[in-house]
């Protein structure tokens, strides 16, 4: 058993270990590291006058990564989940003080220790139910300020110089050494979306707005039968749209389940032209729903199909099906940006692809070393084979490590924590498991660092242009380990009707940033309607973008 626990020791018979029997072993609960002399720190601000306080200092200080309600997006967590719960006001003190560039929180040391201590009991007091008067982010104005920053060097790019239907090409040679630049810290600041901005793309393209006011809006599935279904987060729910109106909205909509655990990936099963479950994965577990075609909500109560390694760190579980149905994946991301699995128990059977059959789902190691394909995993239906797409690690500078889309081979290690692009260590792991340098594979395609890669689809639908036909699209959730901002677009990643990438991809669906660097939008969920047009979810805007060809 200790040979699945062991890295170093990942040979094609550890892989096959069940991954089931080693999740009741107890995992490092401690909030952050903290240390045991700061819990019983007592907050000397606490009452009415000091949340007020904190609350102001939330919305000028928090509220761009954490959002308005605190529930998060992203790698960035929710503060009303009810996981602060059992963490005490010193312990949240000392993390606000110390923060976590490896994890994206910043220090706030500077901030006096008294308005520190005014955050944790507004932090502490935040329920989803007491959050709505909060102030709304302000609109940027457009007609001030722009960034002024030197041109990126190519290949690598920044979200002024993403315009729809450029092509782009990154390989390992194009790679810095670690720490060329300094580790940025550059959140988005999430702000409304101006009257006069729209999503923008290619000549041809029309871009329409779906579906609005939506909670959290993450994964898109279309069923089989043309359903469009998709998980609301933070409130726990799974929509599902029907049809389409002349303007490019449904024509009917239902809440098809609510009451979830956080859903995030969804699977309709058995393949083909008629499921009977939809397979809901969240943080800790995967259930299955009742379906068949035409339900606009489920027949019953979700089923426990199996735990899910968690919680902590990267919380999506995107699940995907063989075509032949006689396989399960699912993607867990790390519990955290680079700790070594070795010496980190919450970090035991994470950064993976598990692998299990439907009918009895004792879950197995597929492939290893992934950080985080929990936003994304595909089968390809003209090759059957699996694809993800994937968050790399952060902290080593602007220009490393690139994320990436690549189809995955069984029993494969993709670097993380010790290795990343091949044979590249991670200085930060400097000398550890030499053996794997040459096991590490370098991906098909190779995309902008930090740039959050989430959900992936091929593209099997005939309204777009021949050229089209099977290649991959992708949604780029956007930076914030980069001085000026990468991502917040969908690109396409051409496979030139083999099946087969070679390296590029090219950008397709802009205009989620504004010219002064803050955020309006971010791509999170894609799949494509019965009429071959694109669906892409915006978690920024809590919309749904569609993406149709007019030839005009």
């Amino acid at each position: 058993m200790r040979s699945f626990l062991n890295r170093s020791a990942l040979i094609p018979a550890a892989i096959l270990l069940p991954v089931a029997l080693l999740f009741a072993e107890q995992v490092n609960t401690k909030f952050h590291n903290a240390p045991e002399s700061v819990k019983s720190g007592r907050n000397p601000y606490n009452g009415e006058e000091s949340r007020l306080a904190g609350q102001k200092l939330y919305a000028r200080n928090c509220l761009s990564c954490h959002g308005k309600e605190g529930k998060g997006t992203g790698d960035v967590p929710s503060l009303v989940d009810g996981k602060l719960d059992s963490v005490t006001p010193g312990e949240v003190f000392w993390f606000i003080t110390k923060g976590s560039k490896d994890n994206g929180m910043p220090s706030w040391s500077f901030l006096q220790v008294k308005q520190r201590w005014q955050l944790v009991t507004f932090v502490k007091s935040m329920k989803l139910s007491e959050t709505s008067a909060e102030p709304t982010p302000p609109v940027a104005d457009l007609s001030t300020s722009k960034l002024k920053a030197p041109p990126p060097t190519p290949p690598f790019t920044d979200f002024r110089f993403e315009k729809p239907g450029t092509v782009r090409k990154i390989t390992v040679k194009d790679l810095p050494h670690p720490y060329a630049t300094n580790p940025a810290d550059n959140s988005p600041k999430l702000v409304g979306r101006p009257d006069n901005v729209w999503p923008v793309a290619p000549a041809g393209f029309k871009v329409e707005r779906y579906a609005a006011g939506l909670d959290n809006p993450r994964t898109l599935r279309t069923a089989p039968n043309g359903d469009i279904f998709l998980a609301e987060v933070e409130s726990g729910r799974i929509r599902v749209f029907r049809g389409m109106t002349g303007n490019g909205q449904p024509e009917q909509a239902s809440i098809f389940a609510s009451g979830l655990k956080r859903p995030y990936g969804l699977a309709f099963y058995p393949p083909g032209a008629d499921p009977q479950w939809l397979y809901v994965g969240s943080e800790t577990e995967l259930v299955r729903l009742p379906y068949h075609n035409g339900d606009m909500k489920a027949a019953g109560e979700p089923q426990r199909v199996t735990a899910l390694p968690g919680p902590g760190g990267h919380w999506t579980r995107a699940v995907e099906f063989s075509p032949d149905g006689k396989r399960l994946f699912v993607a867990v991301g790390s519990g955290s940006n680079v700790d070594d699995p070795d010496t980190t128990p919450r970090e035991k059977n994470r950064a993976d692809i598990l692998v299990c059959d439907p009918s009895k789902c004792n879950l197995s190691m597929y492939a290893y070393g992934i950080r985080n394909a929990g936003g994304g995993i595909a089968v390809n239906p003209q090759t059957g084979e699996l694809w993800c797409s994937v968050n790399e690690r952060d902290g080593l500078g602007d220009n490393l490590v690139p994320d990436y889309i690549t189809h995955v081979q069984e029993g494969g290690f993709y670097g993380w924590p010790w290795w990343y692009m091949g044979g590249h260590q991670d200085p930060r792991h400097k000398g550890k498991h030499p053996e794997l340098k040459d096991k590490a594979i370098v991906p098909d395609v190779l995309l902008q660092p930090h740039n959050a890669s989430l959900e992936l689809t091929f593209y099997e639908g005939k309204q777009f242009p021949a050229e089209y036909k099977g290649d991959i699209f992708a949604s780029e959730h956007g930076s914030w380990n980069k001085a000026v901002r990468v991502g917040y677009e969908v690109i396409r990643v051409p496979l030139h009707q083999k099946g087969e990438a070679s390296g590029e991809y090219e950008d397709f669906l802009t205009g989620f940033v504004l010219p002064d660097g803050n955020v309006w939008g971010r791509p999170v969920g894609i799949t494509a309607a019965p009429d071959g047009s694109l669906l892409v979810s915006d978690d920024g805007s809590n919309s749904i973008w569609r993406v149709s060809y007019t030839g005009k």
